[in-house]
């Protein structure tokens, strides 16, 4: 088996796997049979039977409910984040290497301080100015992550701009918003796209590291970093409710990955050939 075929074959596989995902978290609610949110506490700590799968919490509430309500708040608040930050990232990098000079000084010098703090510590730090919340957690979020995009961008239009076709462009008269959409964004997407593959599992770690903190979702949010937040005072009596949230977190991150790495793996085939 050649290895573009076998990186197909992985791209297929981690759509598979992601369209289950999104199944799960968009119409998942239908074959729940328990309320994620009621609380029973005559079922308060069941361990994992028939009826409840991964056992329930302190409030008698279905671990496995919970998670698939949290599932769509986990994933798609990452998702929410990658879009705006690749929009922005991507749009602010490519301009600054297109039109170079006092311009792409200023934004690379915003870059590089935003890059001088660890991404997450600036994220605890902006996320504790604005407050708990979902909403504040993507803003903190999207405001430490756009910078990877930025410098991305910027790095690939420069390389580009000194290419023989791209002088070509120029000497045939074609205009800066020719050059910029039919010349550039087209040969810099592919590998923007894959860092954002790549960037949706760490997107929601950070998520779920937030929440787990108290500063991201709140109570009644299902979300997963939340959830194992509260239930971290019955690690010894309950195990099951971080466990089985904590598998969750990790089948999402691999799944996400996978299909990043396929992504990378198929456009280097690709280009060697």
């Amino acid at each position: 088996m050649d290895k573009k075929r076998k990186s197909r074959i992985w791209l297929i596989v981690s759509l598979i796997l992601l369209l289950l995902l999104f199944v799960a978290a968009f119409g998942g609610e239908k074959w729940l049979h328990h309320a994620p949110f009621k609380p029973d506490m005559r079922h308060a700590f069941q361990k994992p039977c028939l009826e409840y799968p991964f056992g329930t919490d302190n409030l008698g509430r279905c671990v496995f409910c919970r998670i698939i309500k949290g599932s769509r708040t986990s994933i798609f608040s990452a998702l929410f984040v990658v879009l705006i930050v690749f929009t922005v990232g991507t749009l602010l990098g490519t301009a600054a290497g297109f039109a170079g000079g006092i311009w792409e000084n200023i934004i690379m010098k915003i870059t590089l301080i935003f890059q001088a703090f660890p991404s997450f510590i600036l994220a605890v730090a902006i996320a504790g100015i604005l407050g708990n919340g979902v909403i504040n957690g993507v803003l903190s979020l999207c405001a430490v992550y756009w910078t990877t995009y930025c410098r991305l961008a910027r790095s690939l239009t420069v390389s580009l701009r000194e290419v023989p076709y791209m002088k070509a462009a120029k000497v045939c008269g074609a205009g800066k918003p020719a050059i910029l959409f039919r010349y550039i964004l087209p040969n810099v997407m592919p590998s923007l796209l894959v860092t954002a593959a790549l960037d949706v599992g760490s997107v929601i770690l950070s998520m779920a590291g937030l929440s787990f903190l108290g500063l991201g979702a709140v109570r009644p949010t299902a979300e997963w970093g939340a959830v194992m937040s509260e239930a971290k005072d019955y690690l010894q009596t309950a195990p099951w409710i971080i466990v089985f949230n904590g598998i969750a977190l990790f089948v999402v991150v691999t799944v996400f990955n996978l299909l990043g790495d396929s992504l990378r793996d198929l456009l280097d085939t690709e280009a060697e050939m």
